[in-house]
């Protein structure tokens, strides 16, 4: 090979690396903002992944992902968000109140998908369901539809109930929202409510030594920091005898008496189809907000028998799963 040929494919040898760069960086590129932790969220990412795949996006072919995890922490949301729009992805899909917010005031441009809203029009998230506007839409987990459901689950299984706790994160709006729909809901039921508000890890532990003896049983409204600290929970709710009712089911697979809500990967796959239709061309203002359609009951009976309580037949009849 003489020397001129020899720099020709030289160069081309360089080149190659850069040319394989540059055509990764055009791939779509999907900004995952995970509320919890990566191990929380394993099933509702794998979820997401396969519906993306049976919709013909293949992660590192022709869509790429960057993850970010909020491990529950309020402070990692604005950061995260930023770096999203930093990296210029095409779509950030998210969960949970404060993450939308948080990428709501990182960017006016970039659409946003979230998979999980407790109420996106009574925070203040979409201008309504059916014409989101901005560039946010995505499926509300009717939280505060919920809560007479959930009350009227634990008062099956607490009968005589008169004293019920709440439990919920005071910086997050969607929290506080369906606190003071179960409020209201439980003073119409005749019950006696006394409210614990956390805004960390930290506050868990006292907020549990300050209701021993003030309640028969506690219901904890959904949100990331619950979640992520749902085992310390558990253990402390079980610590001061508290029958408990929670939204989602990672609760009651971590030892939590019972939950009724959403199912997350249901919703999560339906979120795939939101993305889709975005890396595609459409609007989150023209897309409307969808409501679930698939619920779960869960129960946990060995939490049960640890509380001396006794479930009723029809109650187990209704549920999804009933961990023995």
């Amino acid at each position: 090979m003489d020397r001129r040929s020899f720099l020709i494919a030289s160069a081309g040898l360089l080149a190659a690396p850069l040319v394989a760069r540059a055509q990764q960086a055009k791939l779509p590129t999907i900004g995952f903002f995970g509320p919890n932790t990566p191990s929380l969220d394993s099933h509702r990412v794998g979820a997401f992944l396969q519906r993306l795949r049976e919709l013909s996006w293949i992660e590192g072919r022709n869509v790429a992902i960057e993850y970010r995890w909020g491990e529950g922490r309020i402070e990692r949301l604005a950061e995260i968000a930023a770096e999203f729009v930093r990296l210029k992805v095409d779509v950030i899909v998210t969960s949970g109140t404060p993450q939308v917010v948080a990428a709501k005031q990182a960017t006016s441009v970039i659409p946003i998908v979230f998979a999980a809203v407790g109420d996106p029009v009574g925070t203040g998230l979409v201008a309504s369901l059916a014409r989101p506007g901005g560039n946010a839409t995505g499926l509300s987990i009717q939280a505060t539809d919920l809560a007479a459901k959930r009350l009227g689950l634990v008062r099956e299984v607490v009968p005589g109930l008169r004293r019920l706790a709440i439990m919920a994160n005071s910086d997050s709006r969607a929290a506080v929202v369906e606190m003071r729909e179960v409020q209201a809901t439980a003073r119409t039921l005749g019950l006696e409510v006394v409210t614990s508000e956390i805004r960390s890890p930290e506050d868990i532990a006292p907020a549990f030594e300050a209701l021993k003896g003030r309640a028969e049983a506690l219901y904890v409204c959904n949100d990331p920091l619950v979640t992520t600290n749902r085992i310390s929970i558990n253990t402390l709710a079980l610590g001061v005898r508290l029958p408990a009712v929670y939204n989602v089911r990672e609760f009651v697979e971590a030892g939590g008496l019972m939950s009724y809500g959403p199912s997350f990967l249901d919703l999560y796959r339906r979120t795939a189809d939101l993305v889709d239709k975005i890396l595609r061309g459409a609007k989150p203002a023209d897309i409307p907000v969808e409501q679930p359609t698939k619920f779960e009951l869960m129960i946990n009976l060995k939490t049960a028998k640890f509380l001396g309580l006794a479930i009723p037949p029809s109650l187990l009849q209704r549920a999804d799963q009933v961990i023995e």
